[in-house]
This record gives C-alpha cells, structure tokens and sequence, in this order.
C-alpha cells in the first residue's frame, strides 16, 4: 500500500537563506530595505521565495523585534456615522493618511464611540499595535483619553480636548475665526441672529434627538470646546458692536445630517421670527438651513444671510459665506508630529490658518 506524499513543510526566513547560500539578513533587506541588495540579487530571493512559498518576514515578529507596529491609530470617539458625516473630518483623514503613507506607515481606526461597551472600547485602544495615537475632536471628559494616556505613547491631539498633558495639538483659533465672521455680519447690519451649532457634550438624549434651543448655561459648560468657542466668536463681536449676547438664538443640533441645519433654523425663526442672519459652526448645518429656506420661499440672501464654517468644497461651490479651514493641512501636521517629533522632545501647539471667504449667501440686513 503507498503512503501519501508527506506534506511539504513551510518554506521560513532560514531555509530560504540556506537554498540561496546567504544570510537571513539578506533575505530580510529583501523585503525591508531593498536598496541595500542589488536589483539582480534581490529579484532571485523573491522568484525563490515565491517558488518554495515563502510570504515574507512575520509582521507580529518583526514588530516584537523592533518594538515597532508600523501604524498609527486614529481614536474616534464619536459614532463613525457622526464622525464622517462631515466632509471636513474626511478631509482631516485624507491627509492623516498621505502622511502616514509618506512615512511608510499604516493607519489603524480606533472606533471608540458611545455605540461600544466601555470595556470594548477600553480593549480595542488597549489592544491597538500602533507606534502612536492621532486623538480627534474628543470631549475633554471622554473616559477613553486616560486609556490612551496609559500606553504611554506618542500623541497628538486634533481641536480637542484642549489639554492633554503630554499631547501635541494641531488645530485653529476657533474662536477669532468665528468672530471675524460674525463681524462681516453684524457688518452688514444684521442685529437679529440665530446660531446653529453642532453638540456642546456628550450627552446624546436619543437616537433620533430634534436640535434644542441651548441656553446659556448649556453653552457655557460644554465639554467640546471647540464649539464653545465659536459661540463666543459671535458673543464677542455682539459685544463689540453695542449689541446684547443674551439675544443669540443659540440652537444646538446632536446629529450631524443633511437635515440637521434645516431644523435647527426652523426652531430658531419659531424662537425669534426677526432674524435676519443664520451664523452656522459648520458647513454641513448652513447648507441643510439653506436648503429649508429655499423649500419655504425665505431668499438667501435677500431675506436671511446664511454662513458655514470649514470651506468644504459643497459650500463654496454653492457660494456660502464660511470660514475656511485647512482640515487636510490638518491631518498631514498630525501625522508629522508622530512621524517626526519636536527634537526637545516637549508636546508642540500647532495653529494654523484660517481664512474668511466672503460668499454669495450673505447681504446687507432687509
């Protein structure tokens, strides 16, 4: 009776280095450093690699090794359906990624929101191979921040939280950027003003939750202060101009969709039907309240000015008056500082540019 071929044992680093009569850190360069190997030399190691099946050095290994993952982890900590339902935070991942791809290294998501058990996303920041973490747009109270501070890695905050000690921060001044459009508003004679903002904390009171009217004191205890700040851009040129603060219709929106903006403006024309302006702390509520407008014969901006605030390529193709940020600028700083950190080895603030661009959406008050 014939006995079936014994099964052809598993091709490693140290058995294709003893076929081709070379070393294993040659093999290695092969894979890791090519330009050290000539053209010649390096293509015989694949095509025998390739012939006794061998698929390259082990990346758990080499990572043990070199004490290295090779990626870094980006922590959401908002729901992904929020969290990309705005193209600016696409735009700040574009460029997140070009510059990991430029330092050769991978990008792992780190989905932490409030839709995970605490311990799952306790355990996935925990578990996550990475060589640092790119913290974006948390709320200054999220519990995952001292999970991420617990492994002692390089970090580098995007907008917020404002303090983290250790981190390095890239981000805007928010709250001089909102100013200076709600200076060219009250420039044009506006005194009537709702304010449409994205949520001011954690807090999500349900899953399909109706923007609310948020009062003073909801404004002034937000943990996302990012928003908090562009609210008071607008309180300090009401200020500047004469003009009561107490008077902002301030409707704050939890879900971040295409209709958002259009309910938070009905809510806030119900609360004071004399605005004249719309002041939005992003592109995506001003074009959602400019398409409700425009459904309810209310002319942009003939009756209501309207403007946004990131500069998406949506709102300045439409024309809106928004303030535009460099969110892909953004993302490529972020990975920079984690790729290539301060030589003094101290966390860095990095705040770049805004620009105010002056739309078709905003005229003189009627």
């Amino acid at each position: 009776m014939s006995r079936a071929p014994a099964p052809r044992r598993r091709a490693t680093l140290a058995s294709l280095a003893a076929e081709l009569k070379v070393s294993r850190t040659t093999i290695s360069n092969a894979y890791n450093r090519p330009d050290q190997l000539s053209a010649d030399l390096r293509e015989r190691v694949l095509a025998t690699a390739k012939r006794l099946g061998y698929a390259g050095p082990d990346p758990v290994a080499r990572s043990l090794r070199t004490r290295r993952a090779g990626a870094f982890g980006l922590i959401l900590t908002e729901p992904l359906n929020y969290s990309f339902s705005d193209p600016a935070a696409l735009d700040f991942v574009a460029g997140l990624a070009e510059s990991c791809e430029d330092a050769g290294q991978g990008l792992l998501l780190v989905a932490a929101g409030p839709n995970r058990s605490v311990s799952d996303g306790t355990a996935a920041v925990l578990s996550a191979g990475v060589d640092g973490f790119v913290v974006y747009s948390a709320s200054d109270d999220d519990p995952y921040l001292q999970v991420v501070a617990q492994r002692s890695l390089p970090i580098v905050v995007v907008d917020q939280p404002k303090d983290m000690p250790g981190a390095s921060r890239v981000c805007i001044d928010d709250r001089a950027a909102m100013r200076s459009v709600a200076d060219y508003v009250i420039g044009l004679g506006h005194k009537d003003i709702g304010l449409l903002t994205m949520r001011l904390g954690r807090d999500w009171p349900h899953a399909e939750a109706k923007p609310a009217v948020a009062d003073p004191e909801r404004v002034d205890t937000p943990h996302f202060h990012v928003q908090r700040e562009r609210i008071h851009g607008v309180y300090d040129a009401m200020e500047s101009a004469g003009l009561q603060p107490e008077s902002l219709v301030v409707v704050e929106s939890y879900e971040h969709r295409q209709t958002s903006g259009g309910a938070a403006a009905e809510i806030a024309l119900e609360i004071n039907p004399r605005i004249t302006a719309l002041v939005c702390t992003s592109d995506v509520l001003a074009l959602s309240a400019m398409d409700y407008l425009r459904a309810h014969g209310i002319y942009v901006p003939g009756q209501i000015t309207v403007t946004g605030f990131d500069g998406i390529a949506d709102a300045l193709a439409r024309g809106l008056t928004t303030v535009k940020q460099p969110s892909l600028e953004k993302g490529r700083r972020a990975g920079r500082l984690l790729h290539q950190p301060p030589r003094s080895g101290l966390p860095v603030v990095e705040v770049l540019d805004t620009e105010l661009v002056r739309g078709r959406t905003s005229g003189p008050s009627a």
